[in-house]
């Protein structure tokens, strides 16, 4: 049996590493309910159904951080529907996980619903995606260790940043006495 390598894990579909069932509140239960709800089930975050079971939004351990406590707010009077992100979004059990990523990097999004013919499925985050793709963190960073190993500036050889001493952003920058300077700077000293 072959090892999965980094492009078939990012393959997967993700109802393989969604969470299920998915923890519900109504869309006026009280913010109280919903964060002992929270803290019981262990879970960081709650999808919040209508009247018909439809899911509507969903809210956040930051949600509830943001908009009731740090504006002191009564969390029994602050009600789901005030406090939930909307709307959900949402992507099909067989949808990759790569595709999954992309998603919620375009919405910036943690968390994404998952609807199998209409009904609420799961909930895949960001969290699962990288705990079934470790190496894929340790693989960004060698690469970027090897481009900036690449892209070290040679002897007189110009670069685009800001200049060491005045601050000012230059295309033209040279090192001199071990800092990159700008064309005046250069002159001046």
């Amino acid at each position: 049996m072959r090892m999965m390598d980094e492009e078939d894990r990012l393959s997967l579909p993700v109802k393989y590493v969604m969470t299920s069932p998915v923890i519900s509140v109504r869309i006026d239960d009280p913010i109280t309910k919903v964060a002992e709800l929270m803290e019981k089930a262990d879970v960081g975050s709650v999808v919040v159904v209508d009247e018909k079971d439809r899911p509507v939004g969903m809210i956040t351990e930051r949600d509830i951080v943001k908009r009731v406590v740090a504006k002191r707010l009564n969390a029994e009077k602050v009600k789901s529907r005030e406090v939930m992100s909307q709307p959900l979004i949402t992507v099909d059990p067989e949808t990759d996980l790569r595709e999954a990523a992309r998603l919620m990097n375009r919405a910036n999004v943690k968390r994404l619903a998952v609807i199998y013919k209409g009904k609420l499925t799961g909930i895949v985050s960001s969290k699962d995606i990288l705990e079934v793709t470790p190496e894929l963190l340790e693989t960004i960073v060698e690469r970027a260790k090897i481009t900036e190993r690449r892209f070290v500036p040679q002897a007189g050889e110009v670069v685009v940043g800001y200049c060491e001493v005045c601050g000012q952003w230059s295309d033209t920058l040279m090192e001199f006495n071990g800092k990159f300077l700008c064309e005046d700077c250069r002159e001046e000293a």
